[in-house]
């Protein structure tokens, strides 16, 4: 046993995961015949067999599954002490911008698309206005428009719907109070809609998309939000239903080449499959019969 090093232990690893030589050479760079004998070596070292050959792959013995559930712990300190070494400023950034709501409904189920085992730093940047992926302002943005020309791609995500919402302890057959954003703030139609009827009768305004939002939660009264953020939350009711004119289309756009990157390449597929499985909550048909 004086002789087993990590570097055997790693290989045996990989070989374990793919379950294949060749599977394992792609992960490692070291070609199948040496990871081949490099496994018999690690098994006359231990006198055990850790693996039964088959012409489908490699497969594990009950040896061998123990030695991969120790190992595997070992992976882990090992992975502690690389980042302790490293330090959490050698890890690359992704940058991700949003609109306010976005980041409240984004940043509360964050670990569907990160978490703090990812080999990457993740910041988010809330920003109304769009941000220029040509001169790196962000990675990836999530927006409402599509840029028409620039070094960008544009994934469509879906149709984003916008309704009254209301706390539930809100009687909004008694009471018809709403809450909107000041002028000089509302920028997009659904932003500007509760204004632009007089009959309305806005009793609180607010400077900030958040604070309305936190004022809807707390019963000021009425407002119109976003389906996603307004459904997903169990403290509020719809009001009323979906406003068709008024409904966005959201875009995952990103820089052409930044794509590339491993780290932004992951955030991209994950934020696809993120809002593909929610695309009931974006068009507002979650929550259609409330």
């Amino acid at each position: 046993m004086n002789d087993l090093d990590w570097n055997d232990l790693r290989l045996f690893c990989h070989v374990a995961r793919e379950g294949t030589l060749a599977g394992a050479a792609d992960r490692t760079g070291i070609s199948a015949p040496t990871l081949g004998r490099a496994m018999r070596a690690l098994e006359d070292r231990l006198g055990r067999a850790l693996f039964a050959r088959h012409r489908t792959g490699y497969h594990l013995l009950p040896d061998g599954q123990a030695l991969y559930d120790r190992v595997r712990g070992m992976e882990a300190s090992a992975r502690a002490i690389e980042d302790w070494r490293e330090g959490p400023q050698a890890l690359p950034i992704v940058t991700v911008a949003m609109g306010a709501w976005m980041s409240v409904f984004l940043g509360g189920r964050l670990n569907a698309v990160w978490t703090p085992e990812d080999r990457f730093r993740l910041c988010f940047k809330t920003a109304e206005a769009p941000v220029d992926l040509e001169r790196r302002e962000a990675d990836i943005a999530l927006a409402r428009d599509r840029p028409g020309t620039g070094n960008v791609v544009a994934i469509r995500l879906g149709p984003c719907a916008y309704a009254p919402f209301a706390a539930r302890a809100f009687d909004a057959t008694r009471n018809s109070a709403w809450v909107a954003l000041g002028r000089e703030v509302a920028q997009t139609p659904a932003e500007r809609w509760t204004d632009s009827d007089p009959a309305r009768w806005i009793t609180v305004w607010a400077n900030a998309r958040g604070i309305l939002y936190d004022l809807t939660v707390g019963g000021a009264g009425r407002a119109v939000l976003p389906c996603y953020l307004g459904d997903s939350d169990p403290d509020l009711m719809r009001a009323g239903p979906v406003i068709p004119e008024i409904a966005e289309t959201l875009w995952l756009i990103a820089h052409a080449d930044e794509r590339h990157r491993p780290e932004v390449r992951a955030m991209i597929d994950r934020l696809r499959a993120f809002f593909d499985e929610r695309e009931g909550l974006l068009s507002g048909a979650v929550g259609a019969a409330v």
